[in-house]
């Protein structure tokens, strides 16, 4: 089972010009793994996951722009190039030599497309139910988009906040939703609860993108230069099993795994399930760390 999350110590840096938020445990000497979170997620989605790694590991888990703790970009710059280039600065300023990437979603196409471009810098990667193509299409894909269009923009009270992310993510365990809740809405001074993230700009950004800044992902998926390890949930309607099968086709370095009773959000779903395959892939690669 999961280990009991630990506080982790909050963090603060500027990326590109914005005031940017992570999150960190364990020691600053051991090896450490830099974690992404997806498109409406945010730093400590990956409690869990660092409470079961903080004995061994340094983990450093950042809020993209526009989501937790990071200052919204006035710019409505949510886009990959972008993020990409907020993890490049966060790596320079804590002098991360060598690292594992490890990305959810949104998270996984920046860790995909920033190990490609900077293969000296990756040991290992982890990508977490994205692959090339899903953001594009298929029904995973219309799911977030219409979540994105029906999204309150505020609720009643804490309860609604709850009763709509238990909605639209039913399969989560009951701590991730805790999580969810506590680290997505604040009460507001009219009483209201609202989001802690742009609601507005990432959903403009994601929902209406400008033709030029997609991110085909094939190219970046042929030039990774460490282990990856893809992980689909196996109820997922996001990435599919032949997608995945293709980039293990495509790239010799990549192997991939189901992970039972998840759906897209795998770490939220099965924590348990999916720390199980983290730390194997770890152990099994041991001698990169």
């Amino acid at each position: 089972m999961p280990t009991k999350p630990t506080a982790g110590a909050d963090r603060f840096t500027t990326l590109n010009g914005l005031r940017a938020h992570y999150v960190e445990w364990g020691e600053p000497d051991a090896p450490p793994i830099v974690l992404l979170h997806g498109l409406r997620s945010y730093a400590r989605t990956w409690e869990a996951v660092a409470a079961a790694l903080a004995d061994r590991h340094r983990l450093i888990a950042l809020d993209h722009r526009g989501r937790g703790d990071s200052a919204w970009d006035p710019a409505g710059e949510y886009v990959t190039d972008a993020y990409v280039s907020d993890l490049e600065q966060l790596v320079d300023a804590l002098d991360l030599r060598r690292f594992t990437l490890v990305g959810h979603s949104m998270g996984g196409t920046n860790a995909i497309v920033y190990a490609a471009r900077r293969p000296e810098r990756v040991r290992l990667a982890l990508i977490e139910d994205i692959g090339p193509g899903s953001s594009a299409s298929g029904a995973g894909a219309e799911r977030i988009r219409r979540e994105l269009e029906r999204t309150p923009r505020a609720f009643a009270g804490r309860d609604e906040a709850r009763a709509y992310w238990r909605s639209v993510r039913p399969d989560v365990s009951q701590a991730a939703l805790d999580s969810r809740v506590d680290n997505t809405v604040h009460a507001a001074a009219d009483g209201t609860w609202v989001w802690k993230f742009d609601v507005e700009g990432i959903a403009r950004a994601r929902l209406d993108p400008e033709p030029g800044r997609s991110v085909d992902l094939w190219p970046h998926v042929e030039a990774l230069r460490c282990p990856t390890l893809v992980l689909r949930g196996a109820r997922s309607d996001f990435l599919p099993a032949e997608t995945c099968a293709e980039m293990a086709a495509r790239q010799p370095l990549i192997t991939w795994e189901e992970i039972p009773e998840a759906g897209h959000y795998v770490h939220d779903d099965n924590p348990a399930g999916y720390l199980a395959v983290l730390l194997r892939f770890l152990d099994r690669h041991r001698g990169l760390l």
